[in-house]
């Protein structure tokens, strides 16, 4: 598609935004951008171009306190110590349980958070008392269409109890099911050009949002990672990598680094520094999840896979410190949304730090922990899907309340090509398959070669 003025400068606006958020200085070119907007000069189409090279162009001050690197092996230098694994007797039916239970975990907090996606707290906590529900200890019921006029969305009134009788279609959960398919055909040796040339044969183009939406296109032009991930791609720190991230745990339980690695692997076709990160995280929380039922210890083996002095792991270690100082959850919520209110609804950071607080304050228990991540607004869906499969894997699927998985009925839609009449029993019997085969992966990576002169 051809440039236009008008689409050149709505990229400039929210790269510029990118850009401040990772510490650039856009003020002079803020300026050549109001400039081009007022004039009618002939020369405004290739004023709005040289405008989006020199944004190109842009690097954080040498005095920019934080350290955020791309390249895998310079985050895991500026990482700080922590278990890369977790050496704990993990029993086949255990795993089994957590593994199925990650799944259920994951499309429950999914589910859950559906109809509100995007909504502010306060008009979720508005429609909940217009309905007379002081926490959501179950999935919001029909009645919230109608309450005083503040309804949820006719396209998301099936996703209300008793309006669904399987998990509906969601692209926190394609994901989770696309990087199944990744590594039950490449295993653990997976590149981001597999990712890449995956989701053109799984995913359409129109069932894409934000980063990925950009990073497709940048495919069909012919740019692949790491430049799909950076070209024309103002979204690149958005949650999209973040929700990706959670199959790569499931894949290696107690393992935080190997899971960590693999979700980059994945993350690096469409974001950089804490889009990166926030992956990272969620990966190895959710590998560490299947090991401890400790969720303060489960949210600190994720932040030893990522840069200590990011903006995330500054953001995650006020939330501990919150926790450690006896706020309330509600308490918690207030400063998450004050003091990263100016990130995007959509960001890593903000969501990350909600995710975070549900952990923590949910203290293992699955209703309330869900129930947190999404009343808390923001990206109320993405949210709750990680917090309900970091859970999930904790507890196992047998520790799940029932009125979480019932109205499941073991039953998954998605729009993957090739991935129909899924059932969550058969994801993680085929999760545990990639369980098995990633370890023997390892253990014929670590044995010493047999060929040899004589």
């Amino acid at each position: 598609m051809a440039d236009t003025v008008e689409g050149l400068l709505a990229f400039a606006r929210e790269e510029m935004r990118q850009l401040s958020d990772e510490g650039c200085d856009t003020w002079e070119l803020e300026r050549r951008a109001d400039l081009i907007e007022r004039d009618s000069a002939p020369d405004r189409l290739q004023r709005a171009r040289s405008l989006c090279e020199a944004l190109s162009r842009l690097a954080p001050p040498d005095g920019f306190p934080y350290e955020e690197p791309d390249d895998l092996a310079a985050i895991r230098a500026r990482r700080p110590d922590g278990p890369r694994r977790i050496a704990v007797p993990l029993p086949d039916d255990i795993l089994e349980d957590r593994t199925l239970g990650a799944w259920l975990g994951r499309a429950a907090g999914c589910m859950l958070g559906k109809p509100v996606e995007g909504w502010q707290r306060e008009r979720i906590l508005d429609l909940m008392a217009g309905i007379g529900l002081a926490d959501l200890t179950d999935y919001l019921p029909d009645a919230a269409a109608g309450a005083g006029g503040r309804l949820v969305p006719e396209d998301q009134r099936p996703a209300l109890r008793g309006n669904f009788d399987r998990a509906l279609r969601d692209d926190d959960m394609d994901y989770t099911v696309v990087n199944l398919c990744i590594l039950e055909r490449n295993g653990r040796y997976f590149t981001p050009r597999h990712v890449a040339e995956s989701w053109l044969r799984h995913l359409p183009y129109a069932c894409t949002y934000t980063a990925e939406r950009a990073a497709y296109a940048n495919f069909v032009a012919g740019r692949w990672p790491p430049q799909s991930a950076t070209h024309r791609n103002p979204c690149r720190e958005w949650i999209g990598a973040q929700i990706r991230a959670d199959a790569f745990g499931y894949a290696c339980p107690a393992r935080p680094e190997e899971a960590a690695g693999l979700a980059y692997k994945d993350a690096c076709i469409s974001h950089v520094k804490n889009g990166l990160y926030g992956a990272m995280w969620v990966a190895a929380m959710v590998a560490s999840a299947f090991a401890t039922d400790d969720p303060a210890r489960v949210v600190r083996f994720g932040l030893s896979e990522i840069p200590a002095r990011s903006r995330l792991s500054e953001a995650i270690g006020r939330v501990l410190r919150w926790r450690d100082d006896g706020l309330s959850a509600e308490q918690a919520t207030d400063r998450i949304l004050e003091e990263f209110g100016r990130y995007h609804r959509v960001h890593t950071i903000n969501n990350a730090a909600i995710v975070a607080m549900a952990l923590l304050w949910g203290e293992g228990d699955f209703s309330r922990a869900v129930s947190l991540a999404v009343m808390a607004g923001l990206d109320t869906d993405c949210n709750g899907a990680t917090v309900g499969s970091v859970m999930g894997a904790m507890l196992g699927a047998s520790a799940i309340p029932g009125h979480w998985t019932a109205p499941l009925n073991d039953r998954l839609d998605t729009i993957v090509a090739g991935q129909t009449d899924l059932t969550f029993t058969g994801l993680a019997a085929r999760t545990r398959r990639v369980q098995q085969a990633l370890r023997a992966e390892a253990r014929a990576s670590s044995q010493p070669s047999s060929s040899g002169g004589s």
